[in-house]
This record gives structure tokens, sequence and C-alpha cells, in this order.
């Protein structure tokens, strides 16, 4: 083995296929999108060079930041259901359930695997109060509650709540396999240590198993964090971005200026401050739970 691993040539052969494919179908298309954004029209068409004339309409357009608002608070909503409720049931799973746990943890991991289309469309029947009251609406009647009765997904004030909670409800299970995973691999002496000498549970959570946990958190936290960032799909699936623009993404937004209405310069320049997003707030959170740093 030590000599294939010294073997260059050995290694071009694992390697460069997999880079060729990387290439292909994640650094083209962005060095792609990135050219369009100083273009504006149809590609083959009308289309012409603007400059910079597109990131100055970005900056000055109302419905994308407004859109970008929405998803910040859709982000910071679904990050800390899912990161919370992951620990929370990792920490079940682990400390507090005695058998079954397979059981357990695959009914958690359920719902990740169902499409999100599916999953926004449960959740349009169990919200629904036309044509006739959902599984929610229903509960509220039957308990003495049917005058809090509403169209949930219909409202602006709440349309936006239950589309974090949907997206919570599906990747829960994902972060508490993650963390449960590493939980399994903490040495027992450890937390038996920590018995002994009369550390207190709270104590033993935040002194050694977050600390312990602080590269499956990290890792956690980007995906939950681009994930939530770029989603189109599930949200499509609930509201379509409505009602109004209350649920709006800022990936909606690309999807529409640039497949509607055909301005696939100015989408690409959308497409790219999502990028850039996402690449910004991985090396936030990489910074804070660097290794220098405690949790």
């Amino acid at each position: 083995m030590d000599k294939l691993l010294r073997d260059k040539k050995a290694i071009a052969a694992f390697v460069l296929p997999a880079m060729l494919v990387y290439a292909c179908i994640v650094l083209v298309p962005i060095v792609w999108s990135a050219t369009y954004t100083v273009y504006d029209g149809v590609p083959g068409l009308d289309f012409r060079f603007v400059g910079s004339q597109n990131f100055t309409t970005l900056f000055r357009d109302r419905d994308f930041w407004m859109a970008v608002t929405t998803n910040l608070k859709y982000v910071a909503g679904v990050v800390t259901g899912q990161i919370g409720l992951g620990l929370l049931l990792a920490f079940m799973l682990m400390f507090g359930l005695r058998s079954h746990k397979n059981l357990v943890r695959t009914i958690l991991f359920f719902p990740v695997v169902l499409p999100s289309v599916a999953i926004g469309q449960m959740f349009v029947k169990i919200l629904e109060i036309q044509p006739q009251y959902g599984l929610f609406n229903s509960l509220l009647e039957v308990v003495g509650l049917g005058a809090y009765a509403k169209g949930w997904l219909g409202e602006s004030s709440t349309a936006l709540i239950c589309c974090i909670i949907a997206d919570i409800w599906k990747a829960m299970g994902l972060y508490a396999t993650l963390f449960y995973s590493g939980l399994l691999d903490i040495p027992g002496d450890v937390i038996e240590a920590s018995q002994i000498d009369g550390a207190t549970g709270p104590q033993r959570v935040r002194y050694i198993l977050l600390p312990m946990l602080k590269p499956i958190i990290m890792m956690a936290l980007v995906l939950s964090m681009t994930g939530t960032l770029k989603v189109f799909d599930s949200i499509y699936a609930l509201t379509g971005g409505g009602p109004g623009n209350a649920t709006r993404m800022p990936t909606m937004y690309m999807q529409t200026t640039a497949f509607v209405y055909q301005q696939y310069g100015y989408g690409s320049t959308i497409a790219i401050f999502i990028m850039i997003e996402c690449l910004f707030f991985s090396l936030i959170i990489n910074k804070l739970l660097s290794k220098d740093n405690t949790i």
C-alpha cells in the first residue's frame, strides 16, 4: 500500500477521473454563470456586454433584498431547529433509550429520504382549511380551539413559520443520526470519569460532549446553512413563494428572472450572489468553531 501511495501515476489514475467529473459538473457551470453576469439578453439572440450593470441593478433591487431578508429569517429558524433538535434527539438515543434504538433511529431518519415535493404536499393537506379542515385545524376544533383555525399557508404571517417547521421535521433525523454517531465514538471511560468526579448531566454536556462533538457540529452547521440558503424545492412545493412574496427565496427569484423573464445575465448574477453567500457563512462557521475556540 505504501508503494502504491508513493506512485504518482497511480494517484493520478485514481484522482484525475473524479477531478474531471467535478470540473464538468461544478466548476464549468460556475465559470459559465460568472461569465453571464456581465451580459444581458438571451444567449444566441440579443446577448450584449453590459459590464457591471447587473451588479448595480442587484444592489438596487428591493424585491431581491426582500427575498434575501426572508431567506435569512428562514435560515435562522431552520438551522436552529435542525441542529438543536438533532442534538436533543441524539442525546435521547444515547442516554435516554434502553432498547429499540435502531427502530427509533429508522423512524427519525425516514423523513430524510422522502422527496421534498411529497413532504410539501403532505403539509399542505395537514394545514389546509378548504375544501375541508386538514389534520391540524381538525385537532384545533376537537380541543375547542376552532376559532383559531385558519389557512396557515395562505396567510403571510404564518406561511414562513409553516415552511420552517416542515423543513425542520424533514431533516432533523439526519442531524440526529450524525450526532449520535459522534457520541458513539466518544470513549466510555471519559464519561465514566466525569461521573466519578461528580460532574452533573448539564456539565458533562457542556464541557465534555459538546467539545468532543465540535467537528461534527461544524460540519452539520455548514450543511444546514448552505442547504437553507439555496432552498428551492420545499418552499416551492409548500407555497410557491406566496402568499404574495411572503416566502419567496432568492433561488426562486433567480429562477423567475432567468427562465420566465429570460434575463439570463441578471439571473446568473443572483446565482453568483447566493454562492458567495454560502461561502461567506461557511467561512464564518469555520472561524467561530476553529480548533482554537470552544463551543
